[in-house]
């Protein structure tokens, strides 16, 4: 028995044994589809009654829809569908050789999409273009694709009502920023034009083009934008939920948190002062250490810095993946005197106790668990793909959207594309790397629609503002395999007041009044 995978929730075999079905269950198929008429060839074969018995011995589901070679019709692609819609995936479906079932699957998958179009106009369930999440990336992709194509039939799928602008928590955390202007409503953000489901997507039937919902409902789609984001996973720091906004215990990560951390930067005058950053990837690498930064820099200022103790724990071995912003950056470790403790992974903490552990690993990558005391600890929880995505045909090993590098669509499901932090491109996870990447998906996204070659080219691109200080900013741009990007002809791993600005007054300015809007000021990505 040949088994041909078509996608994780369809194969194609040709004639099967009964004994064959032992082996078939074995391998995590939950329905089996006889695409072969009982009488073909005299009978020679295994009929379906004694499949169908022998399959539900077993607890598999076993449906029989004959067809004969040559004779295949629009109909018989359309009950197909259906079936494919009742019964349990990942299903195997067989005839003699396997080439009916085959064109039985490119036929339902046909009488999927004339389904979806013919719903769109007539019920607000089914769109020409999904896009679910409603962050940076979400919102940025719907506005650029409706500038272009502005009757395009476009829907959102988020359950917020609120969309923030996080990039300026960090200074919200080293007082320099208002947190009150890093939030607005969804309503306001969402383009005219675009449908807005206010749900949750929980799960991804991409081989059916179809999204279904927390409330039981489904979305269909003919095209669709994976861009959820990441989830914070607090919980996987023990006891760090329960002391959260106490204890000394905060995180720039959360809106209702950075304003905390600048209380406890601004009152503190001795003491110990811990920062954690957590494996890779997480949203912005270098923001952990911008808290660092920024509250040595208030600390410095007020005469107090000689008074604290500072450890930055990193369970990365290098204080930054770009190598060339090292040296600049140690720099001001060594102005703020702070101790840098790499391989040193945050797993639980205790609030009331002032007790932090760390599993740290040495050389030889034998692990062992620290206990430290502290006054005020800055947490950055470790990040992971959201569990929809996760857990759905679109993810990779990693439980990431599964995207092509250069062109963002998604290497088995031709008209899926993801952009933002839940896609697997191997770039830093910053707004600035989605602002980019929505040029890329939106040209290819019409390119595929009009059967065009997908010519836009993702480089990789992203950005990092690091805040060494009030008032100085130096501006890490990069792509992949960390190659240097810079926007503007000044040596980029020299801080700057100019930065300071940018990153302050222009940049988020840009986000809510261009980015959000669908004006691409400098974001298209580098010619190769």
């Amino acid at each position: 028995m040949t088994i041909s995978k078509h996608s994780d929730q369809f194969s194609t075999a040709g004639q099967i044994k009964v004994e064959d079905l032992t082996e078939i269950a074995a391998a995590g198929y939950q329905s089996v589809i006889c695409n072969r008429p009982d009488a073909e060839d005299g009978a020679s074969h295994a009929g379906s009654a004694a499949l169908a018995t022998a399959a539900g011995a077993l607890g598999l589901k076993f449906a029989y829809l004959p067809v004969v070679a040559n004779q295949i019709t629009a109909q018989d692609g359309a009950a197909m569908q259906q079936l494919l819609d009742q019964l349990p995936a990942p299903v195997l479906a067989f005839c003699r050789s396997g080439n009916r079932s085959t064109n039985l699957y490119r036929l339902a998958q046909a009488s999927a999409a004339e389904t979806a179009t013919a719903q769109i106009g007539n019920r607000s369930s089914a769109f020409e273009v999904v896009i679910v999440g409603g962050g940076s990336a979400g919102i940025g992709i719907a506005a650029s694709l409706l500038r272009r194509r502005p009757d395009l039939q476009v829907a959102i799928i988020e359950p917020s009502d609120h969309h923030y602008y996080q990039p300026a928590w960090t200074l919200v955390g080293g007082g320099a920023f208002d947190i009150q202007k890093t939030v607005r409503p969804m309503r306001s953000v969402i383009p005219e034009q675009a449908h807005w489901i206010q749900a949750a997507a929980s799960a991804f039937e991409p081989d059916h083009n179809r999204i279904k919902l927390a409330d039981g409902s489904t979305v269909h789609y003919k095209q669709l934008i994976v861009c959820p984001g990441l989830r914070l996973a607090w919980e996987k720091i023990e006891g760090l939920e329960q002391t959260l906004g106490k204890n000394g215990v905060t995180s720039n990560y959360r809106y209702d948190l950075a304003p905390y951390t600048w209380q406890l930067v601004s009152s503190l005058k001795q003491g110990t002062a811990l920062f954690s950053q957590p494996g890779m990837p997480i949203k912005c690498a270098g923001a952990p250490q911008k808290a660092l930064y920024l509250s040595c820099d208030h600390w410095l200022r007020s005469g107090v810095l000689n008074n604290l103790q500072i450890e930055f724990n990193n369970a990365s071995a290098v204080l930054f993946g770009v190598a060339a912003f090292v040296p600049p950056l140690m720099k001001y470790v060594e102005k703020y005197n702070a101790k840098l403790s790499f391989n040193s992974n945050l797993v639980k903490v205790d609030g009331e106790r002032k007790l932090a552990w760390f599993d740290v690993k040495d050389q030889d990558g034998h692990i062992t668990r620290q206990e430290k005391s502290f006054d005020m600890l800055h947490v950055v929880p470790p990040q992971v793909a959201p569990e929809v995505v996760r857990n759905s045909p679109l993810a990779d090993a990693g439980g990431w959207c599964e995207v092509d590098q250069a062109t963002l669509r998604h290497p088995r499901y031709a008209n899926v594309f993801a952009l933002g932090d839940a896609c697997s491109a191997p770039n830093a996870k910053t707004v600035a790397a989605a602002r980019k990447q929505i040029v890329v998906v939106a040209e290819n996204l019409i390119a595929a629609r009009e059967n065009r070659p997908l010519a836009t080219v993702y480089d990789g691109y992203g950005a990092c503002p690091l805040t060494v200080e009030k008032g100085k900013v130096l501006l890490a741009e990069f792509g992949y395999g960390g190659k240097l990007l810079p926007t503007f002809p000044l040596d980029p791993t020299v801080a700057r007041g100019s930065n300071w600005f940018l990153k302050v007054s222009v940049l988020p300015w840009v986000y809510w009044n261009a980015m959000l809007k669908g004006r691409e000021w400098l974001a298209r990505p580098t010619k190769n």
